[in-house]
């Protein structure tokens, strides 16, 4: 197995071929999840018939900023913890230096980088969400409850490129060529996992907002955070 992921064909494989298998099943996945969900709201024809712009926005707006909404307020430190996992789960693979050449090298464009350091932080701050999700649901009754399996195998797919990576960048422990390998094929796997598991929340994140903001704001009359 060890010889396997040292091989130079799986690593040029894993860097080559599989990066567009990765690519083409997330854009495929992700339009075939948007269009099956915009058919089922199209059938159900009292949905449309509530969405308010006004509503919609209001709510995303009460649900990306950090403490807006009463459920945030409730529970400071999961709030915290959040926003911090999530925006460097974003932010680092997008403006970290070493992806932003790969993206020079193959179709000559290329942004503004984090620094080494910056990047660093950022990294370690998405391994210890990670751990701090994986306590809490073993840990906290209400989320415990609606915790499956898949849930942790999910969090750790989520956590392994960047555990990889930071490995990899200090050349920590195992060897170089492994861990390169196994970074970026975890960082495929993620990618094609997101339009089929409950990743596929950071899609609809925004589609379930505005419903629910419409529905509470329109037809209640009262708010949602």
């Amino acid at each position: 197995m060890l010889e396997f992921l040292q091989s130079m064909e799986l690593y040029d494989f894993a860097k080559g071929p599989m990066v567009w298998v990765a690519f083409l099943v997330f854009i495929g996945g992700t339009a075939f999840r948007l269009y099956t969900l915009l058919s089922r709201i199209k059938k159900a024809k009292v949905i449309f018939a509530y969405v308010s712009l006004k509503y919609s926005l209001r709510s995303i707006l009460h649900w990306i900023i950090p403490f807006a909404s009463t459920n945030m307020r409730d529970h400071p430190w999961v709030t915290i913890v959040t926003f911090i996992f999530h925006t460097c789960l974003i932010v680092t693979p997008v403006f970290l230096l070493a992806h932003i050449m790969l993206w020079q090298e193959a179709w000559n464009i290329s942004w503004l980088a984090l620094s080494e350091t910056t990047a660093d932080i950022m990294t370690a701050a998405v391994i210890l969400c990670s751990a701090f999700f994986a306590i809490r649901r073993l840990t906290a009754p209400e989320v415990r409850f609606v915790t499956f399996a898949s849930d942790y195998v999910l969090l750790a797919t989520a956590a392994s490129p960047f555990i990889t990576g930071f490995l990899a960048f200090h050349q920590l422990f195992f060897d170089y060529k492994v861990i390169v390998t196994l970074h970026i094929l975890f960082g495929e796997v993620i990618l094609m996992a997101i339009p089929f598991t409950r990743l596929v929340h950071m899609l609809f994140f925004w589609l379930t907002r505005a419903h629910t903001g419409s529905e509470f704001g329109a037809v209640r009359h009262s708010r949602d955070y």
